[in-house]
């Protein structure tokens, strides 16, 4: 599933293309007798709704929240706003590209880079077509993805959204104040909780999933399994800054590609190439450690299932306390 670097690099993508464009027309192949009554465009009702709604609306900015896009919307004349929210789940990623459609099923124009024709782009379920003729589309493998639409409202005391697809959601670890005391608050909420389930729980913290999750453990060394409420102040410390440091280096490389995430351009990100723990089950621990006769960690990395959640770390440097 794509992890706040995945949907950071998302956002950025799309606010360098789109802002100020207006949506001629959209489109999807969703729909489900199950999705019957829910406010998603898996319901045909709800989908008929959300095109009168977004049709003609100018895309003003694309923001983050957790691990879900909202691209921002305004109609000409009104003063309400919107936001189109994406959850894009365990195989979905947003393109950017001009397509053509034919008997129902979506692909990139010839003159289109060779990105576009990777094998994991071709699962288009929703598309968006702008004023400049090209086209935002979900690539959803499993269609798993969540496609909504939810009024721009905030509670004035808290200034968090009112929206239910966005409450109960913990704090961005990667804004400015985010500070190290609401990181240690956050984690005693669930304070007999294993660390690697307690990262990852949306309620706590947003955004850090299995990847940033096992990477960032590796670095501070600490076991997955270990308990909240054994870890010093000395080492939630170093978690802290290493929890930051693995997702600002998550989007700098452009997110995570070890699956089939890709960016708006349909290319791979380059994360993966930078695992030290994530999926590195049985090589080497590559931990630079002075202590050692050859200065690297002699440990091997494992793989545990930690909360029905698989957890990757080394079996030396990150023992339990």
């Amino acid at each position: 599933m794509p992890e706040l670097p995945e949907v950071q690099t998302t956002v950025n993508g799309l606010n360098s293309r789109v802002k100020n464009l207006t949506i001629v027309d959209v489109w999807t192949d969703y729909g489900s007798a199950f999705h019957k009554g829910k406010d998603s465009i898996k319901n045909p009702a709800f989908f008929k709704q959300f095109k009168k709604e977004i049709v003609g609306a100018k895309i003003t900015t694309v923001t983050r929240r957790a691990k879900n896009i909202l691209i921002h919307i305004k109609k000409p004349g009104e003063k309400s706003r919107k936001k189109i929210l994406v959850h894009m789940k365990m195989t979905g990623h947003i393109l950017y590209a001009r397509y053509e459609l034919d008997k129902n099923k979506w692909t990139p124009a010839t003159n289109e880079p060779k990105a576009f024709h990777d094998p994991f782009n071709r699962f288009i379920h929703f598309v968006i077509t702008l004023s400049n003729d090209r086209q935002i589309a979900l690539s959803d493998m499993r269609k798993f993805a969540k496609v909504t639409l939810i009024d721009d409202t905030h509670d004035i005391n808290s200034g968090k959204s009112l929206s239910s697809h966005l409450i109960n959601i913990g704090p961005e670890p990667l804004d400015k104040d985010f500070s190290f005391d609401i990181f240690k608050s956050r984690l005693e909420r669930k304070i007999n909780g294993r660390i690697k389930t307690v990262l990852i729980d949306q309620s706590i913290i947003a955004g850090v999933g299995n990847i940033y999750s096992d990477e960032a453990l590796w670095r501070t060394g600490l076991h997955p399994e270990e308990r909240v409420k054994n870890i010093p102040d000395s080492l939630l410390q170093k978690l802290y800054t290493d929890v930051k440091k693995v997702l600002e280096k998550g989007i700098d490389f452009g997110g995570d590609s070890m699956s089939d995430y890709r960016n708006i351009d349909g290319e791979r990100g380059k994360f993966q190439e930078e695992h030290q723990a994530y999926r590195k089950t049985g090589k080497p621990c590559t931990l630079r450690i002075k202590s050692q006769k050859n200065g690297i960690c002699p440990g091997i990395i494992l793989r545990k299932v930690v909360g029905g959640r698989s957890a990757h770390f080394c079996s030396t440097h990150q023992k339990l306390l």
